[in-house]
């Protein structure tokens, strides 16, 4: 078989040109047969009417009946033979006409569909157009835009871990070197300096690599019924020495009557440390956090609340996405990673909780909220065991 007639082109052509043939023909033969039997019934009573009247036919009469019916058929063979010329001009221009309006935008497709492949995600198709191709080609552009928006992820993110790993090295070689070189004095403040940036450069690579485990799911939560009340009393007696050294008021608001949830202690306690560590961070010295928890009839909500320089409202949608921060200065005295809320965010939602942030504005506090189900409403849903992981330090 040839190449071409592997095209959908013409495969289109080939198949209209079969029905005008198969038409072609059906109505050739049932003419024929028609004007056969007509003819023959009624024809020469017609022609010669005066002799059917006496009862008598000549032969000549007969003779002219067949020759005119010869004629007519001819007649009608040549109608026929002249139409099925115009249906095969018309099979063609109809092929034509519909190879173009598909046959065209599926190669439109594939070609777009390769060149994704090659990695090339701002290729985009346009087809002026309101059919299922068109469907199909808005699908691929979505799907597009979406490898585009992962794509450029992916390299803020590559960037992000790259600044991120040198700013302690570069700190950590610029003293080494200066030790060598006799610039800086051996003493205890410069090697505390050089330990203190190993201890977040080893912070920055635990926080990856759990956020990366995370991610991809193989992390996993045993959840049960815990009272998360001592949860809270844990961490904010963890905290509050280092917010008292920083003169910030850190208080614990919880109903007395507060009903078990269905969480991991040891994920609660991560998620509460990465969002009091942002709380301290960003509330000044005089100011106040409260952990408040109020509940309904399907879930505990935990809001911490800080009287800290609040978060304009272009920003919150992106707080809890990989190394977002507000500040585009990245300066790094606060000692953060960037990716704590990313992390809070993936270990609430394997808990079947929520997490989102709130703020009325720069300088008016911000509110960190996320909730996580009553125990009775989880208690069916099957868990998988736990490694020991121990809780990471808040980025």
């Amino acid at each position: 078989m040839m190449k071409w007639l592997h095209q959908l082109r013409w495969k289109l052509f080939v198949s209209h040109l079969i029905i005008v043939l198969m038409a072609y023909v059906v109505l050739l033969a049932a003419a024929n047969v028609l004007v056969s039997l007509g003819w023959t019934s009624f024809a020469p009573l017609t022609l010669g009417s005066a002799a059917a009247e006496t009862g008598q036919i000549h032969t000549g009469t007969t003779n002219e009946a067949v020759e005119l019916q010869e004629q007519f058929q001819s007649v009608v063979q040549q109608a026929l033979l002249i139409s099925g010329f115009a249906a095969l001009a018309a099979a063609v221009l109809v092929s034509l006409f519909v190879s173009r309006r598909i046959v065209e935008p599926i190669q439109t497709l594939s070609n777009v569909s390769r060149r994704l492949a090659q990695g090339l995600y701002r290729e985009r198709i346009y087809l002026q157009a309101d059919d299922e191709i068109a469907q199909l080609a808005q699908s691929v552009n979505q799907l597009a835009e979406a490898l585009d928006q992962t794509e450029r992820r992916r390299l803020a993110l590559l960037a992000d871990v790259t600044h991120e790993l040198r700013t302690p090295l570069a700190t950590i070689g610029g003293y080494m070197e200066g030790l060598v070189d006799g610039v800086v004095s051996a003493n205890p403040a410069t090697f505390n300096l050089i330990l203190r940036e190993t201890r977040r450069l080893q912070r920055l690579i635990e926080d990856l690599e759990l956020l990366s485990r995370v991610e991809a799911g193989q992390l996993p939560v045993v959840a049960r019924a815990i009272d998360l009340r001592s949860v809270l009393e844990a961490q904010i007696a963890q905290f509050e020495p280092l917010f008292s050294s920083n003169h910030v008021t850190l208080s614990l608001d919880v109903p007395e009557q507060l009903p078990q949830v269905w969480a991991d202690p040891d994920r609660v306690a991560q998620v509460l440390i990465n969002i009091l560590a942002n709380a301290y961070r960003y509330t000044p010295a005089g100011g106040q956090v409260t952990v408040q928890v109020s509940t309904d009839d399907h879930e505990v909500r935990v809001a911490v609340i800080d009287s800290g320089i609040g978060i304009a409202a272009e920003h919150l949608p992106h707080l809890f996405e990989r190394f977002y921060r507000v500040d585009k200065s990245r300066a790094r005295n606060s000692g953060g990673s960037g990716i704590g809320l990313a992390i809070a965010r993936h270990l609430i939602y394997a808990q079947g909780g929520e997490i989102w942030a709130e703020s009325d504005g720069i300088g008016k506090g911000a509110r960190f909220i996320f909730t996580l189900p009553l125990a009775p409403q989880m208690a069916t849903i099957r868990l998988e065991p736990i490694a020991s992981v121990d809780t990471v330090e808040a980025s």
